[in-house]
């Protein structure tokens, strides 16, 4: 395996367990809570799903061809709810965004990290571009989480290991308590 083919198993991993995290913080609130703003300048879960979907959208449908601001995309309205906006439609959207992610990185080799692509009519180099879009998300990946175990609170089921139990996990895996 080359350091180019690694570096792509690796961004797409990270990019899978980013996903994986965010549904499973998502599938603890209810509907209510996905859709709750904690002040006037925050944005809900909601909104967040649906900016990064419109993000996926844009960024990868034709990754490699064409700009990754797309002439049709909106932005500004990623963070407006509208009527249409339920659970189900955006849960829709954010699976058809990270179907784009997924499509556009599967057929990658490490050829191709090298390859220029515009976005926003900036260059960037494929690996750049992946660069900057494991950033992006993950930093909503994070705001997902604490909005959604500030949501629950008590009720919060870990996502990774539990607060309290780092021995427990490290004898778990046989490594030895420090």
């Amino acid at each position: 395996m080359t350091v180019g083919e690694h570096y792509l198993e690796d961004a797409k991993q990270e990019f899978r367990k980013m996903k994986a995290q965010a549904e499973r913080a998502m599938a603890q609130v209810n509907e209510g809570q996905l859709f709750r703003q904690l002040d006037q300048e925050s944005n809900s879960l909601a909104i967040i799903v649906k900016h990064l979907a419109g993000n996926m959208r844009s960024r990868w449908t034709d990754f490699l061809t064409s700009d990754g601001e797309k002439p049709d995309r909106q932005r500004d309205t990623e963070f407006e709810l509208e009527p249409g906006d339920t659970k189900a439609a955006l849960m829709e959207r954010w699976e058809d965004g990270w179907r784009r992610v997924f499509a556009a990185i599967e057929p990658l080799g490490g050829e191709h990290l090298m390859h220029t692509v515009l976005i926003r009519g900036e260059p960037h180099t494929v690996l750049q571009a992946i660069n900057r879009q494991l950033t992006h998300y993950s930093q909503h990946v994070g705001q997902i989480l604490f909005l959604a175990k500030h949501l629950v609170g008590a009720k919060w089921v870990a996502l990774s290991i539990p607060r309290g139990k780092s021995e427990e996990f490290n004898l778990m895996r046989g490594k030895k308590a420090r």
